[in-house]
């Protein structure tokens, strides 16, 4: 009996005592994150020690050692989960270009991932691309040497030069042939019989009608107008494809050009005037195959480590920023929420994921690679936090009935993070279970049925930030994410991700998905 009253007080003791630990552990992080808060020491270091970080690079490399190496510096378990590998590597170097003659100046540009780069310093004339066999026989002794202008608008992807690109291509030049042959019968009738027809207009919506020949013939590069800011994707043809070789790889430049500058040089030409442009461009490749690794770091739990609560942001970017935003705003509020945690004497009941996330810009093949070798896990997890939208504040977050009260309490000690940023809990409809994935990693969860709840935003201030601004382009840039937002996001997330962990019971799902008719 004395044993039994025994245990009955330990247990008691336990549950009071556990309250108040988790109440000092949440005020930690909120001291912690208000005096301390190592953010944009982590973006700093991610965007402007490594750069832009493309899966295949150096960079990338580096980022996901550096990622794994703070993970156990804070304490966290760490494994670093093969996700996938590419048949090549890339790695951006600086790029130049003038044009040089009577209007000369410095140009500005950009290229995709995985494209060529330059020859060392070359310089060249300037030919506009032929549309018609007969234009290309015109020219084709002046290709040689020559940065040719390409029709079309940049949209980030470089000129597709695939077997299935050529094809459509040649269906192309031959429509343009027979519009040629139609504009030479009118010509000749306006001639004889004195009328003004207009001529009908060639097919231009297509860059490059003769790549290949025109690559055969030796030109520098090509060149396409592109709106400002500038964007860049990368090559698909040379990432996905499983044979690709150093020595199959493309070797001519594809240039994505101010479209003011495009505008003024294709003026230049057509006036044939007398100017050569000169481009120094240093992409560089690796030698396959290089793999690439997710950065998960762990908290086990210590009521229920069999049972899940994961923050996630992509660790890899675009290069022609550093990443600043896409994904640097994302992925360091995940590191930092993770060092606010570990370092806050907490004991979460979940076993907590902090996950980085590789190859979403290159179709979300990190995540897609975690679910996959993750499946008996994926009813287990109550929700994925996933960051990509920006360096803006969380201010919310809208959730089902069934998890309501519980995100009521969750929430409760944000309000004393910052009295200047509002956050409120919203009741959410069910919503339809999506049968694809979509733009971000939660996607891809989410087609396994897992919450993936995250934070409403707002630029609450009125820093005037732009997403599309950044999105791709040279703008993503460290200085774009917003220190006091960044901050901000770090501990909301610590401390929401942390309260999920340490509910008695795993969110319900009821009613996050809309039933199946």
């Amino acid at each position: 009996m004395k044993r039994t009253i025994l245990l009955f007080a330990t247990m008691a003791c336990m549950t009071i005592t556990s309250l108040p630990a988790q109440e000092a552990a949440v005020n930690k992080i909120i001291e912690t994150g208000r005096s301390d808060n190592q953010v944009m020491n982590h973006l700093d270091i991610l965007t402007n020690r490594f750069g832009g970080r493309p899966i295949g690079s150096d960079a990338y490399d580096n980022a996901t050692e550096w990622v794994a190496s703070k993970f156990k510096e804070w304490g966290l378990e760490v494994e670093l989960q093969e996700a996938g590998t590419l048949p090549v590597g890339f790695n951006r170097g600086p790029w130049f270009g003038k044009l040089l003659g009577e209007n000369g100046m410095e140009l500005h540009f950009v290229t995709p991932s995985y494209t060529s780069g330059t020859k060392g310093l070359q310089r060249g004339h300037v030919l506009l691309e032929p549309l018609t066999q007969d234009e290309f026989d015109r020219i084709k002794g002046q290709l040689k040497g020559a940065w040719v202008l390409v029709n079309g608008k940049n949209t980030g992807w470089p000129i597709n030069w695939s077997a299935i690109a050529d094809y459509d291509r040649a269906g192309v030049i031959a429509e343009n042939n027979t519009i040629a042959q139609k504009n030479r019968e009118i010509m000749r009738d306006n001639w004889v019989n004195k009328k003004n027809t207009p001529l009908l207009p060639l097919n231009d919506e297509k860059p490059a009608l003769f790549y290949k020949e025109m690559c055969e013939a030796g030109v520098l590069g090509f060149i396409q107008s592109a709106s400002v800011p500038l964007r860049a994707l990368y090559d698909k043809n040379v990432v996905f494809d499983k044979d690709m070789t150093i020595e199959k790889l493309p070797t001519v430049p594809d240039i994505k050009l101010d479209e003011h500058q495009y505008a003024i040089i294709k003026q230049m030409v057509k006036e044939r005037r007398s100017f050569m442009l000169e481009f120094d461009i240093r992409n560089h490749f690796r030698l396959g195959p290089v793999k690439y690794y997710n950065v998960i770091g762990s908290i086990k739990g210590s009521k229920h480590p069999g049972e899940y609560v994961m923050l996630s942001g992509h660790l890899d970017s675009f290069d022609v920023g550093t990443g600043g935003v896409d994904d640097g705003s994302g992925v360091t509020p995940v590191m930092e929420a993770a060092r606010l945690i570990a370092t806050s004497g907490a004991k979460p009941k979940r076993t907590m994921l902090f996950c980085a996330f590789a190859g979403e810009e290159f179709g979300l093949l990190g995540a897609q690679a975690w679910v996959r070798g993750n499946p008996k896990k994926m009813d287990k997890i109550s929700n994925l936090f996933n960051r990509d939208g920006g360096p803006t504040p969380p201010v919310g977050i809208s959730v089902p009935q069934a998890m309501y009260d519980d995100f009521v309490k969750i929430c409760e000690p944000v309000k004393k993070i910052n009295a200047e940023y509002p956050f409120e809990v919203k009741v959410a409809e069910p919503r339809k279970q999506p049968t694809t994935i979509g733009g971000t990693d939660a996607s891809v969860f989410a087609l396994d049925g897992v919450p993936t709840i995250g934070f409403m935003e707002k630029d609450i201030k009125g820093y005037n930030f732009s997403y599309d601004e950044i999105w791709h382009t040279e703008r993503d840039l460290y200085t774009k994410s917003i220190p006091e937002y960044q901050q901000h996001a770090a501990t909301v997330m610590a401390i929401v991700g942390l309260g999920v962990a340490n509910l008695d019971h795993q969110l319900s799902r009821e009613g996050l998905y809309l039933k199946e008719e």
